[in-house]
């Protein structure tokens, strides 16, 4: 058995056209244009990529793209001033300060400045607080994706056993509030877990979101369990050159797997696709308008 492969940059490039469906309907009927304002502190490399990309596909899909470079010394006071000014501006409805900030910024006290309505990242306390507690908030990008790649995979998800092999703020926790909310029976497992292999296992859907390159082998797979690769990691491969692998080995588990997502080519490109489609939904809640349900949860 060989796994179906989840094509996410094909689901993401469906999820563009819909927010670019969306937004021209805005733009026609209610004179609207989304706009959505990136904060960049310092000068990381992946930073800038993602960046870039982010304001690339903001233009295509015809909304307002709005960029704030900072220097790396910028000082908090400086960044709180600015966010307060795109808090107060009515042409931007979404508002994504770029991580990793510099050391010497508290970047709980940055994210958490945001005004959580246009907080498009889910990170703000508020948007935690909403998304744990089955209420309308701000769903983080990279877990909404997943949500959809499943949603759009499976039909129903309820019922099912799923295991999250990871904690964070930005992923692991979120995941797991977006599957209980869909009926999942769902485990968050973690590097203290015993007997991880047992418990990832027992799943028909694995989320692997934990950072570590290829830790997760084909023999962990329950067969036919939809496995869902969040991870990006850079190892060494021959020649001098470096490749990207995800959490899991591909190779083993697709030939477990009953579907999987690849790395790069999954999970990736559907958390700038899901910016853009938070973006939008920010823009018709601050409006009052009905938010498009093809595009939240």
């Amino acid at each position: 058995m060989t796994a179906q492969i989840i094509d996410g940059k094909a689901f993401a490039a469906t999820v563009r056209a819909k927010v670019a469906t969306h937004v021209a309907r805005l733009k026609e009927e209610n004179n609207l244009t989304p706009g959505l304002a990136v904060v960049l502190v310092g000068e990381d490399p992946a930073s800038q990529v993602y960046v870039r990309s982010k304001g690339k596909q903001t233009i295509e899909a015809g909304m307002k793209s709005v960029e704030h470079r900072l220097d790396p010394d910028t000082t908090e006071d400086a960044l709180l001033t600015l966010i307060k000014q795109l808090n107060d501006d009515a042409t931007i409805h979404g508002i994504l300060v770029q991580l990793p900030l510099p050391a010497h910024l508290d970047e709980d006290l940055v994210i958490n400045a945001i005004d959580p309505a246009k907080d498009v990242d889910g990170f703000h306390i508020s948007n935690v607080g909403l998304l744990g507690t089955g209420q309308k908030s701000m769903v983080p990008c990279t877990p909404l994706g997943c949500l959809m790649m499943l949603r759009d995979h499976h039909g129903s998800l309820s019922g099912l056993d799923a295991v999250v092999i990871g904690r964070s703020n930005i992923v692991g926790k979120p995941m797991a509030q977006l599957l209980l909310g869909d009926s999942c029976t769902v485990t968050i497992a973690h590097s203290r877990t015993k007997d991880l292999p047992d418990v990832v296992r027992r799943a028909d859907i694995v989320v692997a979101a934990v950072g570590r390159p290829q830790m997760v082998p084909g023999d962990w797979i329950k067969p036919g369990a939809t496995v869902i690769d969040v991870g990006i990691n850079r190892i060494d491969a021959e020649g001098g050159k470096t490749r990207l692998v995800g959490d899991v080995d591909y190779e083993s588990c697709a030939a477990v797997a009953g579907a999987i997502t690849p790395v790069p080519g999954g999970v990736g490109p559907m958390t700038i696709a899901c910016l853009l489609a938070n973006t939008v939904t920010a823009c018709c809640r601050a409006n009052g308008l009905a938010e498009p349900k093809d595009l939240t949860v």
